[in-house]
């Protein structure tokens, strides 16, 4: 009969008293404390950016898995790991999403019913994408520093699983946490935000194995590895970005943010007043020595009425442009219907010149489901019962399709690839695909968008936050305009050149950023470092447990 080595003898040593008491937690209160945990992990998130607070979320986290899988069974092991991982990502989500709430209050006469839908309901469902990372995770745990691979490959997967399916809401990723540094978040352009999320996980969960006794060897090994990487990261970031980056000759913007209130903006009575005060804010005049406009914004939904279909307005518009200045404006869109079928509404987005000839127009591919339009499995049954999507159009706003998702082309401007509201939170959707080897790539990202719905909470701040990381991705200067803010330009390493505050009616000038010559890597391959970063995981996950 062998006998352990005192090696191994000390590998088994007890945990930190503290640490035993999270491990030893069952039922409810382990998934209460799972709950408390992810929702501290949402301090991480935009406008917070606590980094510390997701390292001890994850940490927690780790301990409970600990002290649940012990000795047990792979099956038993992925069970209780996803109930850990779906009270943790409930709270995780809860925390970080409450805003949506404001939304329901806009017309809350209507909508205040469901508001419980999407402050608890909304999280409490997608928790489940981490229960299945979690899970995972957990069918592979072991007792030495491989649990974290094994996590961050379990939690990668699952943030691109809800990034995809059931049309994807990849809001507030893990990766997010690394992503608002400026420094940090230059690793975007090799392996993306699903990269990111990998690294977030493996940095912010190693602190786990500092009580998890054992010799100082496997006890620190993970936590140095882990401030090396985070080291390594800012390193590359602060080389990467260089001087500033050169701008495109000939061009100046003219950002609109009107601040239209969301219970007054879609109200047709309005439709002078709304059309005169973009007029208005588009020809104040410009600081003293600066150049005039050469492209006016107006952000999403800009008129509470068809333009297309009102010449008079269309005419007004075209007259309060000057010389040579194109408009680009978000705006309803209508599509004349096949004989039998309804009239077809897009939230589009136009450009307009001098003369009042839309010259140009790009459809939302990506639509909100309950926002835009009612998901078809439930159409007819909620519409049944008397309701509707938050945007008060007939039957909800059409899709774009991918085979139509194209560059807008705007004169006097690089080909701009045209992003809708939400639509910017996408990795790797910007472009078409046929984009990417076109003889004039894209130029610009162009994101016109209306938070209105959200007020003075964490939801602007978040979406400025995830748009600014396409940037970085894609090597492309970002121009976004919001009715009541946050709108920017941002370079391509993701340097807010010029941005305005919330909730504030103002205008921006700014100067257009160059796109990257030679692109990114993530640009050009997309998620193939993810993968390779998944798979290294979980080779790391099969050799570990093969030598334990």
């Amino acid at each position: 009969m062998s006998h352990p080595s005192g090696d191994a003898r000390r590998d088994r040593a007890p945990a930190p008293r503290a640490v035993r008491a999270i491990m030893r937690q069952t039922g409810w209160r382990r998934l209460g404390l799972a709950w408390l945990a992810g929702a501290l992990g949402a301090l991480a998130m935009p406008p917070y950016g606590l980094l510390p607070a997701l390292a001890v979320s994850l940490t927690v986290a780790v301990w409970l898995q600990d002290g649940a899988v012990a000795d047990r069974p792979p099956m038993r092991r992925a069970w209780l790991g996803f109930l850990i991982g779906w009270a943790w990502g409930f709270g995780y989500l809860t925390a970080g999403l409450w805003w949506l709430g404001q939304a329901f209050l806009v017309e809350a006469d209507e909508f205040l019913w469901a508001l419980p839908l999407g402050v608890v309901g909304l999280p409490f469902a997608l928790g489940l994408f981490y229960g299945a990372g979690f899970g995972v995770a957990g069918a592979l745990w072991s007792r030495g520093p491989a649990r974290i691979a094994a996590l961050a490959l379990g939690l990668g997967a699952a943030e691109w699983l809800r990034g995809h399916l059931f049309t994807g809401f990849p809001w507030d990723t893990l990766g997010m946490a690394l992503a608002q540094n400026l420094w940090l978040m230059q690793g975007g352009a090799i392996v993306g935000l699903y990269g990111l999320t990998v690294l977030a996980v493996l940095i912010c969960a190693a602190p786990a194995t500092l009580a998890a006794g054992g010799h100082s060897g496997s006890r620190l090994g993970p936590s140095v590895a882990a401030g090396l990487l985070l080291v390594g990261m800012a390193l590359y970031g602060a080389a990467r970005l260089g001087p500033p980056d050169p701008v495109v000759p000939g061009v100046r913007l003219r950002l609109v943010q009107p601040n239209l209130p969301q219970d007054a903006k879609f109200r047709p009575e309005n439709r002078a007043d709304i059309v005169d005060r973009y007029i208005e804010l588009s020809q104040r005049p410009v600081a003293a020595g600066e150049p005039e406009p050469t492209h006016i914004v107006w952000p999403e939904s800009a008129f509470p009425f068809l333009i297309q279909r009102d010449p008079d307005a269309l005419s007004k518009v075209a007259a309060g442009l000057k010389p040579g200045q194109h408009l680009i404006t978000g705006a309803a869109r209508a599509e004349e219907p096949l004989p039998g079928e309804r009239l077809r509404y897009f939230n589009a987005v136009m450009v307009i010149g001098p003369d009042g000839t839309i010259s140009d127009s790009y459809d939302k591919v990506h639509l909100v489901p309950f926002g835009e339009y009612l998901p078809a499995p439930l159409d007819a049954a909620l519409r049944a019962l008397g309701l509707r999507q938050f945007v008060a159009i007939p039957g909800g706003f059409s899709a774009g399709t991918l085979a139509t998702q194209r560059i807008l082309t705007v004169p006097g401007l690089p080909p701009v690839a045209a992003t809708i509201c939400y639509e910017a939170i996408f990795p790797h959707a910007i472009l078409p695909a046929a984009a990417v080897s076109v003889p004039r790539p894209a130029g610009l990202i162009l994101n016109v968008t209306n938070d209105a719905w959200f007020g003075d909470t964490p939801g602007p701040r978040q979406h400025l936050a995830q748009a600014r990381l396409r940037a970085v991705e894609e090597g492309l200067p970002l121009v976004r305009d919001a009715n009541t803010g946050i709108s920017a330009v941002i370079d391509p390493h993701g340097r807010i050149v010029a941005r305005t505050a919330l909730d504030q009616e103002t205008w921006l000038d700014a100067d257009l950023p160059a796109r990257l010559v030679g692109g990114t890597l993530y640009g050009q391959l997309g998620d193939a470092a993810f993968a390779l970063m998944l798979a290294a995981c979980l080779g790391g996950v099969a050799i570990a447990r093969r030598h334990g």
